[in-house]
């Protein structure tokens, strides 16, 4: 038995699944300790690492995600938002850090992690990389430096399989912009024009979302003004930037008190 904290991975097939899966077999800082599907995937009951068309790790694809927590100190999670919130119901009773990167949540859904995150360390961010956390504060920043004479726009682009919009990581600069500003996000939000809207209303931010090839993450926080624009920029060009984040969490999660942290707080900024 290892001495490293033991991860499972949830979504185990996903691009973003085997991802992780990657990430943390290469680290020298935890160990895999389980891989989760949905019950009737096919790669349940195989070696993950021979699903995924490789070397045999000595993990076994498993629909028993109760099971495979209760074996880990930490379960990374980037799938949909009601298999989100089961697994967060199933990692609180098995004590384990819950590392959190589904996006399109709702409200309500993010408000259903709260009895989870009493029992247990939950990490949410709608993004994992360090670069995005520190646009993020920097647009929180800059909004604050900046009157209402300066529109503000959030631009996101991702690949053609991306299912939600605007994306995760857009919301999350958008909740900073509007905080800078002292506003609600969901009183100045405007993500739907089309057609013959009216003119652009003051104060409010926008968001707009491109959709196309294998994207892996754009994102452009825009402040106009009559004068001039101060546009902040962050672009990913390989999504192991978000799986070194997740594990980057799940690791710093070890020993923290139950209750919903960010990676703000893994990065101490």
């Amino acid at each position: 038995m290892s001495d490293l904290p033991g991860i499972v991975i949830t979504g185990a097939s996903g691009r973003m699944g085997q991802m992780l899966i990657n990430t943390v077999v290469a680290s020298d800082k935890c160990t895999l300790v389980g891989a989760v599907e949905r019950e009737g995937h096919d790669w349940v009951g195989r070696d993950v690492g021979e699903a995924m068309g490789g070397k045999a790790l000595g993990v076994c694809v498993t629909d028993d995600a109760l099971e495979a927590f209760a074996k880990a100190q930490a379960v990374i999670d980037f799938t949909a938002p009601e298999a989100t919130l089961k697994f967060a119901d199933l990692a609180a009773q098995a004590h384990c850090v819950h590392v959190i990167g589904t996006t399109g949540m709702s409200d309500e859904q993010i408000a259903k992690l709260e009895p989870a995150a009493r029992h247990t360390t939950i990490i949410r961010a709608g993004n994992m990389s360090l670069g995005v956390n520190l646009l993020t504060k920097l647009t929180k920043m800059v909004a604050q430096a900046l009157d209402d004479d300066y529109d503000i726009e959030v631009v996101e682009a991702h690949h053609n399989r991306k299912v939600d919009a605007p994306s995760g990581t857009a919301l999350m600069l958008g909740e900073a912009a509007a905080e800078g500003r002292g506003v609600s996000l969901a009183e100045v939000r405007d993500s739907g024009r089309d057609g013959i809207t009216g003119a652009r209303k003051k104060g409010d931010i926008g968001f707009s979302a491109i959709r196309g090839g294998d994207i892996v993450g754009e994102h452009d926080v825009m402040f106009i003004s009559g004068d001039d624009r101060i546009i902040l920029r962050h672009v990913a060009s390989d999504r192991s930037l978000f799986a070194k984040g997740a594990v980057k969490a799940a690791l710093w999660g070890q020993g923290k008190k139950p209750g919903e942290y960010d990676m703000m707080d893994v990065l101490g900024l």
